[in-house]
């Protein structure tokens, strides 16, 4: 059987999860009653995903092209923050958001000035990178631009952005953002949503809701370690 050809786009999107998946830093250091959650979580199913929704527009692929450069530099800062160099890391994610005077103009100015699929994912990116160097406030602004409709992509990134509302200190919005990212059919993204939810509004001390969305995490994803972990937390809830 020939092997299912992997485009351009497949790639593009898989280094986007990739770094979707590391956004549990806030859980250590924002609310000391949680746990550690596994960040992992969309890596190993990505590869077999179709995105068959991102239809290539007329300017896509000036647009891909614009994201080529910026795209290796998002790389170089993604294995520079595993390697623990936070300096080099900075300044690739910079590279990538703003480009270079040679060919890369980063990733804000294709989400700027296009308005196509490949401009939703250099926003998506743009998120990702202000995220990781900690200014939220264009996190937030560059994420909220990004709406894939996969049932992979578009969860991590509306979970994403709720990482980023907490660091924000806006709870409410990242209840509300993590509580959406739920609602997608996919037993990886789902239940950590979930449990990310039912923790904010613990810190909200709306032990109702949080009871709520625990006892739906137990009923609906049963055999997971984030259901595990809502027996922890339902004590908490109370009243």
């Amino acid at each position: 059987m020939a092997k299912k050809k992997v485009t351009k786009q497949d790639e593009q999107l898989e280094s986007v999860n990739e770094a979707l998946s590391r956004s549990e830093q806030w859980i250590e250091e924002n609310q000391k009653m949680l746990t550690i959650v596994v960040s992992v979580i969309v890596a190993v199913v990505f590869a077999v995903i179709a995105i068959n929704q991102w239809v290539i527009k007329p300017n896509a692929i000036a647009a891909s092209n614009e994201n080529a450069q910026a795209e290796v530099y998002f790389q170089q800062a993604e294995q520079a923050a595993l390697q623990g160099d936070t300096a080099k890391a900075a300044e690739m994610y910079r590279k990538a958001l703003e480009g270079d005077e040679a060919d890369c103009i980063g990733f804000v100015e294709v989400a700027d000035n296009y308005s196509n699929q490949q401009a939703e994912l250099a926003a998506l990116y743009a998120g990702i990178c202000y995220a990781e160097l900690g200014q939220f406030d264009e996190a937030a602004e560059y994420l909220q631009k990004f709406s894939a409709k996969d049932v992979t992509v578009g969860p991590a990134a509306t979970m994403r952005l709720g990482d980023v509302y907490v660091e924000l200190g806006d709870l409410e919005k990242a209840a509300q953002a993590f509580e959406k990212a739920a609602e997608a059919d996919n037993e990886m993204i789902a239940p950590l949503a979930m449990s990310k939810a039912a923790r904010v509004y613990l810190k909200l001390e709306d032990k109702a809701s949080a009871k709520r969305v625990l006892e739906a995490l137990k009923k609906q994803y049963p055999g997971t370690q984030e259901a595990a972990e809502a027996d922890k937390y339902l004590p908490m809830c109370a009243e």
